[in-house]
């Protein structure tokens, strides 16, 4: 299947070049296109046609389904062209009434049948009563022979005793101009049948007047009068032609923008889903819509917060498992660190896929170290079955590894129950974390559990209500602090047969995990490292439960971009598919223009917000120039007809040269717009304010149907002169076939000005009624008065050869013309309606991707606020499977750890401070007055890794670009000084954390001290679960500076020689404070780090004082 391409309209397009292609970024951040090309037909019927105007689309699928949704919209217009022919009827049986005789019985009974059928017709169409495959393939060729069937009836039955060459053809050319403008059929079947009705009325008319005649027939004037119904045929034609290419492109370009939507829709729909699972998998949903309701609050609402927002909820009832891996150190000296992370990976994407059978959240993972709890947020009153359920399948999954990696590797668990605070602390990196002394007591009964049981508290064994068989845990024995809190532990026994399906009453939607589970480990991988499998036969996938996005717009929507999104996986590689969305969303578009109605007022159909309707005014449109051409085309037939007429009459060929000049100094300034590179800037400035000023453009155009008016009007004065005017009553012409012998083409000339008036663009259908008006009464007057005589000549002159009673033509003719004026100001208004309704598409179009554009800016506000930005790409980028991994190992990076250890003293649950909750707003602010800092310029490349309780976790150079002040250059041409400039920053913003803290102090009467380690080195930075990522680093160094602070002292910044060595080239001051024992590392040579002795000198030059330096007065 091709893939799928965007499409858009080219900006310069007034020429509309042939081939053009477009593209659409998938990424509307970033420009890696999909191009999707227009193509000129190079087959068909209509290969005579410019190549402009034969494009279609590629594949021809697209280009199928383009034409359906063009015969949608041209429905309506099939209705207009009914109603056109229902007004010809009416015109008919007018004509016959007035002078009725009995000869007129026939054509009147065939106008009434005419019209009653049209009548029928149009109440078929309208209420959509016809199957749509005979309306649409069989309604368009009834209704064209109907309409030949008539204008024939009309001729043979009202004319055929005196028939001249002129009868009926203005109708013909009005009807051959409709088919255009109105026929759902494509441009070749509409130019072939308006071609076959023309050849037929023509040889008709030729054959009838030359047998009707063959004693006076002068073959002369018959055949000029062939040639000028001929040249008006062609007008028409032309004329219709270019009004169906213009309909055709606007079509074409709501079609392209409507495609172009979806896909942009479709694209963004898919980013915002893999935004919204990856923050709900590190987020719970009703914190993340919290963040997303503030996210959305003007932020005046937030300048008046006296607090930092803080997301922390009380959660009652819940059981809190924590699992350690025993014999971690041992697995890790086993294998290498990419290898680990690998394993690590692995086996915690299966511990989240048993955290979501068992309905367990996953909250952190520490290290080797796992924790989740069940019954937040929703509560469960099976809440401490599901998490031993849960530690049961973990100490089974890690039996697995043991067996494969020959390693004493297990699982410690241990499960309590109680209650939490769960939320997140801060304004960087959120991570939902959870606080309480219950969730102390869950870590140490996992502290003082055994390897390979689960080891559950007196309040977790109260929850069980005998559903596992326990024995007692002895934890005291293992755990001072359960000793000291007199804390009763028990451990489960493992089931040696799967549990019941309920319990008292409450029915498990799980199963235990034990029975035939699959190896979890696949030794066979290539590179030799291990793997882990993630799935299971017996173990299927479990659904996205995830609710919808509330910040989604348009929810009510019948045809919702998500239910479009998961019909089609990749909807980008799956042409038909897409194409098959794109007609269900046109067709939804369609069916809610109804509505619109209601914002246009009836009469003059302006929409009835003033906003809107100046947007809609200044509305760029792109066919003007084609628009002004059809007048400069309406005015070169109307001289040829002319001079076939009276080749005599110097009038015309004045008039002609006058006007075309004007027409085409308009057109070009209309143009000038559209193509600004080819005219010279100021014409292209006063063509833009044309454009743009609702009262020039409509000047501009009123300007052009003048002109095609006054040439047909100073013509018809000039024959009337050369006439002898109103007192020459002579019988004849001064020649023969002279314009006084065939008036009634002048008359033609005139419906050819208002065909000229509907193709005009961006003029309100109440100035064309203006316009139209005035060349119906200039004609009228003309007619009826100036030309008096001769029409009374004319008529005197067919009365001689015939006994048929006729309306004088001076006035059937200003009727003709009248009733066309007036069919022409209904299209006028339908076509109006149209453009106002693509303009209502295109602006909702254009508020959706707005809306949609704002909510994945909120939702990648989130996401990146929870993983560093360049991981959250990784993880955007492409759909990834639970064992993809994402890992980056650097070589020179910094680590900080800084803890606030007398918080611990601080935080109390009495109900003064809320049951804890006023303890945490404090941290809160604490913590968020510290990511403010990360905002500041001279630490951007710093960034915030976690916080664990009251620890702030940082480090520096682990950004993409990994030195420091966003310096791009190889390590290899930067110096020593360069390259370790982020590790001075670092160095800065632990201090800078002292001043803000202790500026915090003074405001709030507290002594909080805070207690720093950091260190330099390698670390491999990765992420642990694709399904539930969770970023972190690794490494020795790492370690250390976790020791670093562990091992230090309250308001001192520890840290090793080698740091130390580093840091000090940058004009830090150090106390040396000896060597210490760390655990694992033995005797290492420690330093606290107590300021700058001089200004922080960075590699731009520009220097900052920062609070804690001693600035040297000397």
């Amino acid at each position: 299947m091709p893939r799928n391409r965007a499409f858009s309209e080219p900006e310069c397009s007034a020429e509309y070049s042939a081939d053009y292609s477009v593209s659409l970024p998938s990424d509307p951040e970033h420009g890696v296109g999909r191009t999707h090309e227009v193509t000129v037909r190079s087959s068909g019927p209509c290969l005579c046609l410019p190549r402009f105007m034969r494009l279609t689309f590629a594949p021809e699928s697209l280009e199928n389904l383009y034409q359906t949704y063009f015969r949608r919209q041209r429905h309506e217009t099939l209705l207009v062209l009914v109603v056109f022919a229902a007004l010809f009827d009416c015109y008919v049986l007018v004509m016959c009434a007035v002078v009725y005789a009995a000869d007129k019985l026939a054509p009147v009974l065939a106008a009434a049948a005419g019209l009653v059928a049209h009548v029928l017709l149009f109440i078929l169409c309208k209420y959509r009563l016809l199957p749509e495959r005979v309306a649409r393939r069989f309604l368009p060729y009834v209704l064209w022979v109907l309409i030949l069937a008539q204008i024939f009836c009309y001729l043979g039955l009202n004319f055929s005793r005196s028939p001249e060459a002129s009868d009926t053809v203005g109708w013909q050319a009005f009807f051959v101009f409709s088919f255009f403008i109105t026929l759902p059929l494509r441009l070749a079947p509409i130019v072939l049948i308006t071609a076959v009705s023309c050849s037929i009325h023509t040889l008709v008319l030729g054959v009838t007047v030359a047998q009707q005649r063959q004693d006076t027939l002068d073959e002369g004037t018959l055949l000029r009068q062939i040639l000028s119904n001929v040249a008006i045929y062609l007008c028409a034609i032309t004329v219709g032609t270019m009004s169906y290419y213009m309909a055709d492109r606007k079509h074409r370009k709501a079609f392209l923008e409507a495609r172009q939507s979806l896909e942009v829709k479709l694209n963004l729909e898919e980013q915002s889903q893999q935004q919204e699972r990856l923050m709900l998998s590190i987020l719970p949903k009703h914190v993340a819509d919290e963040m997303l309701k503030d996210m959305k609050k003007d932020p005046s609402q937030k300048e008046m917060q006296q607090f930092n927002t803080m997301y922390m909820y009380r959660h009652e009832n819940v059981s809190i498992l924590f699992a350690d891996i025993v014999g971690f150190t041992q697995l890790s000296s086993s294998c290498s660190a990419q290898e680990l992370v690998k394993l690590l990976n692995e086996l915690f994407a299966r511990f989240d896929k048993l955290a979501a059978k068992y309905h367990q959240l996953r909250i952190k993972i520490l290290g080797d170290c796992y924790y989740c709890i069940c019954g937040l947020p929703e509560y469960r009153e099976d809440h401490a079955v599901c998490s031993i359920m849960m530690g049961l399948a973990m100490v089974e999954a890690i039996s697995y590894v043991r067996e494969k990696t020959k390693t004493a590797v297990d699982m410690r668990v241990g499960v309590h129950s109680g209650t939490v605070l769960g939320g997140v602390l801060g304004q960087k990196r959120w991570q939902y974390d959870v606080w309480s002394t219950d969730v102390t007591v869950a870590n140490k009964m996992e502290a003082g559990g055994i390897p390979g049981r689960v080891h559950i508290s007196q309040s977790t064994m109260d929850c069980l209500k005998g559903e596992f068989e326990v024995e007692p845990g002895e934890g005291g024995s293992r755990c001072e602090y359960l000793k000291e809190k007199g804390i009763v532990t028990y451990l489960v026994v493992v089931p040696k047969q799967p549990l019941r399906n309920g319990i008292n009453g409450v029915k498990l939607s799980l199963t235990s995990s034990h029975g035939g589970s699959p190896p979890l480990v696949n030794t066979k991988e290539r590179n030799g490292s291990l793997s882990l499998a993630c799935t299971s036969p017996e173990e299927p996938e479990e659904p996205d439960t995830r609710a919808v996005n509330p910040s989604f717009p348009n929810p009510r929507r019948r045809l919702r971009l998500r239910d479009l999104a998961e019909r089609v996986i990749d909807a980008s590689q799956n042409e038909q598919e897409l194409n098959k969305l794109l007609n269900e969303a046109l067709l939804e578009r369609e069916s809610i223009q109804a509505l619109k109605g209601k914002s246009t007022f009836r009469l003059s159909m302006r929409f009835i917000d003033p906003e809107m309707e100046t947007r809609y005014s200044v509305e760029k449109e792109k066919q003007s120039g084609a628009a002004f051409s059809c007048s400069c085309v309406v005015l070169f037939f109307t001289a040829l007809v002319e001079v076939f007429i009276d080749p005599w009459l110097v009038a015309n060929y004045v008039t002609f040269v006058v006007g075309e000049i004007l027409l085409l100094i308009l057109t070009l300034c209309s143009l000038a717009a559209i193509f600004p590179r080819v005219f010279p800037k100021k014409l292209v400035a006063f063509s833009t304010w044309i454009d743009r000023t609702r009262w020039a453009r409509n000047t501009w155009a009123m300007a052009a149907i003048i002109i095609v008016t006054m040439a047909d009007i100073v013509d018809m004065l000039s024959c009337w002169q050369d006439h002898g005017g109103m007192g020459n009553v002579t019988v004849g012409p001064p020649w023969p076939g002279g314009c006084g012998e065939q008036p009634k083409y002048y008359s033609y000339i005139a419906l050819l000005a208002l065909v000229a008036t509907i193709m005009l663009v961006q003029v309100s259908h109440m100035v064309k009624l203006t316009l139209m008006v005035l060349i119906t009464g200039a004609t009228g007057a003309v007619n009826i008065y100036a030309w008096e005589h001769i029409f009374d000549q004319y008529d005197r002159r067919r009365g001689q050869q015939s006994t048929s009673s006729l309306v004088p033509s001076k006035y059937s003719m200003t009727a003709m013309i009248f009733v066309v004026m007036l069919s022409f100001y209904y299209f006028s208004r339908h076509v109006e309606k149209l453009a106002r309704t693509l303009f209502l598409w295109k602006i909702d179009v254009h508020d959706q991707k707005e809306r949609v554009y704002e909510m994945r800016r909120w939702n990648e506000a989130l996401v990146t606020n929870m993983l560093p930005e360049h991981v959250a790409r990784h993880f955007l980028g492409s759909k990834k499977r639970d064992e993809e991994l994402y890992s980056q190992s650097y070589d020179e990076i910094g680590v900080m750890f800084a803890s606030l250890p007398n918080f611990a003293d601080f935080y109390t649950e009495e109900s003064i401070n809320n049951g804890g909750i006023e303890c945490l707003r404090f941290l809160n602010e604490i913590i968020s007055d510290f990511d403010a800092l990360l905002d500041e310029p001279q630490f951007r490349c710093i960034t915030k890794i976690k916080t664990i309780g009251s620890t702030y976790m940082a480090a520096s150079g682990v950004t993409p670009d990994a030195n420091a002040n966003g310096y791009s250059a190889k390590k290899e041409t930067l110096s020593d000084k360069e390259r370790w400039q982020h590790l001075a920053d670092l160095a800065d913003f632990a201090l800078a954390m002292k001043v803000t803290l202790m500026n915090i102090n003074y405001q709030s009467f507290n002594n909080f001290m805070l207690r720093i380690g950091m260190n330099k080195g390698a670390v491999l930075a990765g992420v642990i679960g694709a399904r539930k990522p969770h970023y972190d680093i690794w490494g020795n160094t790492v370690n250390v500076a976790s020791r670093m602070e562990s091992t230090g002292v309250m308001g001192n910044i520890q840290v090793v020689e080698e740091t130390h060595l580093i840091l000090k080239e940058y004009g830090f001051r150090f106390v040396r404070r000896g060597a210490i024992y760390v655990k694992g590392k033995g005797e290492l040579l420690t330093f606290f780090l107590k300021g700058r002795e001089k200004q922080g000198s960075f590699i731009n030059g520009s220097s900052v004082t920062l609070p804690h330096q001693v600035v040297d007065s000397s």
